[in-house]
């Protein structure tokens, strides 16, 4: 069978040809942090407005905190989430995407769209990979 040719394989194999590290892809790097567990539903809610650290936890009360803060790092980390402390007693803090998560969110939405039009195919057809491999 032979193999489909893209832009992407032909990067790949650049960087391997290079004996660049993988571990430095531009798309796995960026990617990997997106496609974690919580950061989807967190950029969501950051995009509608920004939220205060105890909104994002009563919205998603099945995370941990210490979950919640790291995801929340990470994000800002890679500067999608700018973190704001308010000089309040005690501190207040909000979370809202920065201009790099505003354009990034812009493309990242039609994912979600997509998800929630298909997450019915997606359980049926893993209930029947389940029901014909016995899980």
């Amino acid at each position: 069978m032979d193999q489909i040719s893209s832009p992407t394989s032909a990067r790949l194999r650049a960087m391997q040809a290079e004996g660049l590290d993988l571990d430095n892809c531009p798309v796995r790097t960026v990617i990997s942090r997106l496609g974690s567990k919580w950061a989807p539903l967190l950029l969501q809610l950051l995009s509608e407005r920004p939220h205060r650290f105890s909104e994002l936890r009563r919205l998603v009360p099945d995370i941990s905190q210490r979950m919640i803060t790291q995801t929340l790092r990470d994000l800002e980390r890679d500067g999608y989430v700018h973190r704001s402390v308010l000089p309040t007693k005690p501190p207040s803090v909000t979370y809202s995407l920065t201009g790099l998560g505003i354009s990034m969110f812009e493309s990242y939405r039609f994912v979600f769209e997509w998800a929630e039009a298909n997450h019915r195919a997606v359980r049926s057809a893993r209930a029947a990979f389940d029901a014909r491999e016995g899980g």
